[in-house]
């Protein structure tokens, strides 16, 4: 019987679902294992915060060969720095073993270092801010789940899901990950954050002139505009608004305006029944093939296959 140690760390403020769940997942996949005879068994230890505030931090007899930081949802403990869980993390991954974070379980493993020139993920509304912390990280916010090997990373909330089913097929076996999907009625097909990800346009960069211009983009989807216009509504040359509000916005204008444009075909895409023709027209398309394009550039699926899976009227 091949034992798997994994060492969950219950941080102050971490999501206590996803930390019980993890433990559960892992019980129901020995259990599916033993029925199966795959010869796996995964063994759960959950850290307490009050055991990551000492001077050392112990996991028994057995050093983890799984370490997962999992998400946040209140407290400052993820942003603030934690120089001995660091310590830590970067002893067990030097001994061996495979770290994992979700949500924001991230930037506990980037102070690391570890994840500098590395693909991670997290979820998509803390993706800028992890980026802008830590500038070495490559930051994907489209994907559900990195699998780097040696390091493992989630984006959402819920991704403890994702990761927990890829460490059953990584260590059991994908036909044990599947059974257990199945037993969970859990969707373990490939997909991405991008899904659900939504467009929030920043209005706090204290930008007045590029303020003016997204107030008036809002409420323009429909009509083509041009930097050349934008520049000349807020007195500034093409290329000074232009710098002006890639660095407040984090677009070029045209990427800014195509989110715009698919979020609100989103919501007609959710909330109606009109058709796709329509949508794409309403929303300031009117050519549906360039439509269907950028759709799919942005969120991942074709606007059929969005509606079937988000629609209120399905």
């Amino acid at each position: 019987m091949k034992t798997i140690h994994v060492a969950v760390i219950g941080y102050p403020g971490g999501m206590r679902s996803a930390i019980e769940g993890l433990s559960e997942l892992f019980g129901m996949a020995n259990r599916l294992a033993l029925a199966r005879a795959e010869g796996v068994h995964f063994e759960v230890q959950v850290l307490s915060g009050a055991e990551l505030t000492g001077s050392s931090v112990s996991v028994g007899s057995d050093a983890p060969q799984v370490v997962i930081l999992p998400p946040c949802i209140e407290g400052r403990f993820y942003t603030d720095e934690q120089p001995v869980l660091s310590g830590w993390l970067k002893a067990m991954h030097g001994s061996g073993a495979l770290l994992c974070s979700v949500c924001a379980g991230a930037f506990l493993l980037a102070q690391t270092g570890l994840l500098n020139q590395r693909a991670a993920t997290t979820h998509w509304m803390l993706a800028d801010q992890l980026a802008q912390r830590f500038p070495g990280v490559r930051v994907d916010d489209s994907r559900i789940l990195i699998n780097d090997g040696d390091l493992m990373t989630a984006g959402g909330l819920m991704a403890w899901l994702d990761l927990g089913l890829e460490l059953v097929a990584q260590f059991g076996s994908p036909a044990l990950m599947r059974q257990l999907g199945k037993q969970l009625v859990v969707d373990t097909a490939p997909r991405q954050q991008r899904y659900y990800r939504c467009f929030i346009p920043p209005f706090d960069h204290g930008d007045r002139a590029v303020l003016k211009s997204q107030h008036y983009l809002q409420s323009h989807t429909q009509t083509s505009v041009t930097v050349k216009q934008l520049a000349e509504e807020c007195h500034l040359t093409e290329r000074t608004f232009l710098r002006r509000f890639v660095r407040a916005t984090g677009y070029k204008p045209k990427e800014y305006i195509q989110q715009l444009r698919i979020s609100k075909a989103c919501d007609a895409l959710e909330s109606s029944a009109d058709s796709i023709e329509v949508i794409a027209l309403s929303s300031g398309y009117d050519d549906v093939s360039a439509f269907r394009k950028v759709f799919i550039k942005i969120t991942g699926l074709t606007p059929r296959e969005f509606r079937r899976r988000f629609s209120a009227q399905t």
